[in-house]
């Protein structure tokens, strides 16, 4: 294995919850009313695959960048300073890159959020290349940005860290396998459906468990 490439919201960050809060507000302002629950399942995927899950597709294509554009200005400048990042993280990048592989961010955030996380979690020298939602033409479940992440290197050289089934469904479609983490709040059954390989609770229990993990298997 060369390559590990890792989900960043609800993986590495603690930022579900904060994500479906900037959702539920946004549909509000638009006039749809949308319970928090249904919101926060969807998480995971971007605002192009999470709209029409909810709206006719009439409004999505009328009003979804705007709401797109509303909710970004909503999430940076009211929510993401309540982002706090999961124990364990820049040590088990640190063991990673020991272990000679490169680390990716394959993220469906926009680029600043990204940079703000990578300063969150003291993480900026730890990885070797980051995707985002403008790398990729479809969000996940989409494998678009898996595939971006791993720039040509062959699937099978490489592994996903991920906390939400449409993270599994979405390499599962690039051809990579995925380790499950249960810090997004997914349940278990829904990981384990979508093709996840093994779970862990959060990055801290993987590092724990890297010995025995799909990571140290290669």
């Amino acid at each position: 294995m060369k390559a590990v490439l890792f989900d960043v919201d609800g993986t590495l960050v603690d930022t579900v919850d904060l994500h479906a809060e900037s959702w539920v507000e946004t549909f509000r302002h638009f006039g749809h009313e949308v319970g928090f629950d249904a919101v926060r399942a969807q998480i995971g995927k971007g605002g192009d695959q999470l709209m029409p899950v909810f709206l006719p597709e009439e409004v999505v294509e009328r009003q979804g960048k705007e709401m797109e554009g509303f909710r970004k200005e909503l999430y940076m400048s009211r929510l993401i300073q309540r982002a706090q990042g999961f124990p364990g993280v820049a040590d088990l990048f640190r063991r990673i890159r020991a272990d000679g592989r490169r680390v990716v961010l394959a993220s469906s955030g926009k680029p600043d959020e990204l940079e703000h996380y990578k300063t969150l979690l003291g993480i900026g020298d730890l990885v070797d290349a980051a995707t985002t939602s403008e790398d990729a033409e479809k969000s996940k479940p989409h494998p678009d940005i898996f595939l971006a992440a791993l720039d040509g290197l062959p699937p099978e050289e490489a592994i996903v860290v991920g906390d939400s089934p449409y993270d599994a469904e979405a390499a599962g479609k690039a051809g990579l396998r995925t380790i499950g983490l249960l810090s997004g709040g997914f349940p278990e059954k829904d990981l384990r459906g979508a093709g996840c390989i093994a779970l862990y609770r959060d990055p801290a229990d993987l590092l724990a468990h890297y010995d025995e993990s799909p990571l140290a298997r290669g």
